[in-house]
Order: C-alpha cells, then sequence, then structure tokens
C-alpha cells in the first residue's frame, strides 16, 4: 500500500481533490437549492444579504455576506488560478507551444464559439451583456465526472481538461477585467499597480516574504475594490508575483539534511522523552533549510488547494446557487435557452471543430491514446460552467435580480445537461475511433 501511495504523481493528487472538491460542490449546491425553495427560504436570503464590515468616517467596508464571499474569499480562489496558470507556463503543461497548441486551440474554441452563439441568438438588448457566461468551464465538476469512469479514461485526457480549463480561466480573467469592472479611479488604481509591481521587482530580485504578500496583498485588494477593478483579479496579478524558484538547490540541501541527521543523532539523550537544546537547535536548523529548498510557488499551491477546493469553492456554491424555482420574479425563457445552449452546444462544437481543424492544419498533435470521442466526450464536460458562469452572472446581471435569477437556471440546466451528455459519451464507448 506504501509503495502505490508513493506512485501517485502531483497532477494524480491535484485530479483527488478537485474530483472530491466537485462533490463537495455538489452536495453545496442541492443544499443551496432545497433552503432556498424550502419554508426556510426567507432565513437563506436574510443570512446572505446581512450586512457586515466596518465603518468610519472616511472610509467604509460594509458589503452583504454574500459579497464578503464573491470578492472575498473568491479572491483566494483566483489567487490559486494566478499559481497554476504561472505554474503552468514556466515548466507546467504549457509551457512550450507544442504543449499548450492542443488545450489552447480546445479553449479558444470553447470561448469563441459559445460567445458568438450567445450574441446570434440574444434578441434582448438588456441581457447582452451576459455574452461572457457560456465561456465558462467548472474544472472541479469536470474532473470529479472524468474520475467517476475510473480507467476508462487516459491521463492524458485529464491533463487536457485540466490545462484547457486553465487558459478559459485566464481567458474568463481577462474578459472579467476589461468588460465586467466598473468605473475606475485610476489614482487608486495607479497605486494598487505601484505595491504590484514592488513585489515584482522584490521577487525578481529572489526575495519573497509570505507577511509582505499577505499585507500589500489586503491593501491591493481594498484599493481594487475601491477603484472600481473587481477585486478577486488582484489575486490573480499577487499570483504572478511568487517566486517559482527555490533559494537553494537540491545538492546542497541534501548535504545539510546529512549534517543535521548526524547532529541530531550525536546530541541525543539517552532514555528521555525530550529533546535537547542541540537537537531543537537542529530540528530549528532543518525547518529553515526546508522552507528554502521548497518552491514558494508549489509550497503555496499546495496549501491552498485544499482550502479552496472543500472550504471556498463549496461555500460560494452554497451561497449563491439558491436559485428560488417558484418565484412571483418572471423568468427571462429566452436567457435561459441561450445560455443553455452556449454551454452545451457552444462549448461541445467549439472545442471538437476547432480542434479537428487544427489537427487538420498539424498545427496540434493529439495523443495517441485520446480518440475522437474522447475530445467530443471531454467537450460536452466543458459545458458545465457553473462556479465560473454564475461568477460572471452576479457581475454582468448585478442590478437585475431577474435576468440574474433566469441566468442562474441556465447555468444550472446547463450543467446538469453536459454532465449528462459528456459522461454517457465517455462511458459507451473509449476505443480510439
Amino acid at each position: 500500500m506504501v509503495q502505490k501511495l508513493l506512485r501517485i504523481t502531483p497532477f494524480q493528487k491535484f485530479v483527488k481533490i478537485e474530483s472530491f472538491g466537485g462533490i463537495l460542490i455538489l452536495l453545496a449546491t442541492i443544499i443551496a437549492l432545497i433552503w432556498a425553495n424550502s419554508s426556510f427560504g426567507a432565513s437563506y436570503s436574510s443570512l446572505w444579504n446581512y450586512k457586515i464590515g466596518f465603518k468610519t468616517e472616511g472610509f467604509e467596508l460594509y458589503k452583504p455576506l454574500i459579497l464578503w464571499v464573491n470578492d472575498g474569499f473568491m479572491t483566494v480562489f483566483f489567487f490559486l488560478i494566478g499559481l497554476e496558470i504561472k505554474r503552468e507556463v514556466r515548466i507546467g503543461e504549457l509551457n512550450s507551444l507544442k504543449k499548450m497548441a492542443f488545450p489552447l486551440f480546445g479553449a479558444i474554441g470553447g470561448m469563441l464559439v459559445p460567445i458568438a452563439l450567445f450574441i446570434f441568438l440574444n434578441q434582448n438588448e438588456a441581457t447582452f451583456k451576459g455574452w461572457g457566461i457560456p465561456m465558462a468551464t467548472d474544472i472541479a465538476f469536470s474532473l470529479a465526472i472524468l474520475n467517476a469512469l475510473g480507467k476508462r479514461i487516459p491521463l492524458s485526457l485529464k491533463i487536457f481538461l485540466t490545462a484547457f480549463a486553465i487558459v478559459d480561466d485566464l481567458g474568463a480573467v481577462l474578459v472579467i477585467a476589461i468588460f465586467y469592472s466598473g468605473t475606475i479611479n485610476l489614482s487608486l488604481l495607479a497605486m494598487a499597480l505601484i505595491l504590484l509591481f514592488s513585489l515584482y521587482f522584490l521577487s525578481y530580485k529572489q526575495y519573497y516574504s509570505k507577511f509582505l504578500l499577505i499585507t500589500f496583498g489586503l491593501i491591493i485588494w481594498v484599493l481594487f475594490l475601491k477603484s472600481g477593478i473587481h477585486p478577486t483579479l488582484a489575486g490573480v496579478l499577487l499570483a504572478f508575483s511568487v517566486p517559482i524558484r527555490q533559494k537553494i538547490n537540491t545538492p546542497e540541501f541534501i548535504e545539510n539534511l546529512v549534517a543535521i541527521t548526524t547532529n541530531i543523532k550525536e546530541t541525543s539523550v539517552v532514555k528521555k522523552p525530550i529533546l535537547s537544546k542541540e537537537q531543537i537547535q537542529q530540528i530549528d536548523d532543518l525547518q529553515d533549510w526546508t522552507s528554502r529548498y521548497q518552491s514558494p510557488l508549489q509550497h503555496m499551491e499546495h496549501s491552498l488547494h485544499g482550502w479552496v477546493a472543500y472550504l471556498i469553492i463549496p461555500l460560494f456554491a452554497l451561497a449563491n446557487a439558491g436559485v428560488t424555482l417558484i418565484s412571483d420574479l418572471e423568468m427571462n425563457s429566452a436567457l435561459i435557452i441561450n445560455i443553455v445552449l452556449g454551454l452545451v452546444l457552444g462549448k461541445s462544437l467549439g472545442i471538437t471543430l476547432v480542434v479537428l481543424l487544427a489537427k487538420k492544419l498539424r498545427l496540434v498533435s493529439i495523443p495517441e491514446d485520446i480518440s475522437l470521442r474522447h475530445i467530443i466526450g471531454t467537450s460536452f464536460l466543458a459545458g458545465i460552467g457553473f462556479t465560473m458562469a454564475i461568477f460572471v452572472s452576479n457581475l454582468a446581471f448585478e442590478s437585475d435580480p431577474v435576468y440574474n435569477l433566469s441566468a442562474k437556471i441556465g447555468i444550472l440546466i446547463a450543467s446538469v445537461l453536459a454532465a449528462i451528455f459528456g459522461y454517457l459519451i465517455l462511458r459507451l464507448k473509449t476505443t480510439r475511433s
């Protein structure tokens, strides 16, 4: 059993975290839907609209609980996305044009075709700003379904979906930054950028301090919030300041590790359950050398994955998925249909056709163990927009509860359909077409 655990790669651990996170999101969504549509529905609305924070004569940070989740906790989610993007571009599945081509073309098709389909079908000027909703993919849900298929699915397909979703997230971040931010206060934005570039400069000089990152990060978050730029974008930009390189190399670490181990043996206190002063000093040295040996980015990413997958995203789902299915508000059926078609049909056609076209033009090389049916099935799973789609919906229709509620219903329906179609296609046949 120990040997089997040792063979698990970092990517496989990542898949397991994301898969279980997908299950928690599903549970949180079901709880939110039942709660919002039960006799306790009023308490659901009251809880998430309860305002907390502080006010002073010259400054106010007083927001409903749901905005603390969407603007605050989700910044950590976006920070993790930023770490993943930097890692993949520097040393991962996106660190060369050859590796990047397959997921990149898939992501381009998976973003542009759903947007184009939504715009083409949309006949209401008031709902036009929802065009960014169907471009999103929820990696946790998608990987959870792929993982449920077990050995039927090659690891290369999971890598494709992960890399694709990261590129997709980058596209969504850019769309939010450019199209879904409010009126910008340039002076506050300039102050935030000065602090941000200070962190970049320190990172370039190989200096990294977690305390400084958190302190500057909180200030930058507030400045983004007050400047009109969506504060979650601060998370992505802050992530790029975290160094990926270790302070010491492996041979140096091993040399010091051996020296510390030897010193601990030599200074051991026989038959006593406590450590000697010399041993405590050696352990402190070991912790110092270990922190210097770890990649700050890798360590930060590893530390945050569990918190994001097991707490932040399920909490976001609990706060935002409570759609009142029986409501006095008259739903906009056209918007619901457009989002469903954009996520289910737009994603599946966009990814599949663009990837096949790129293959025909010899722009991409598809791994041998990935068949056409794999690509089609995965393209449907990409239509599970959930987390990012709901996030964009909140931005697009913040001031219009009818459209926001309609959009969320469309997202939920599309996510269920995309999950079912993708699962059935991948399960029915997995041999190469």
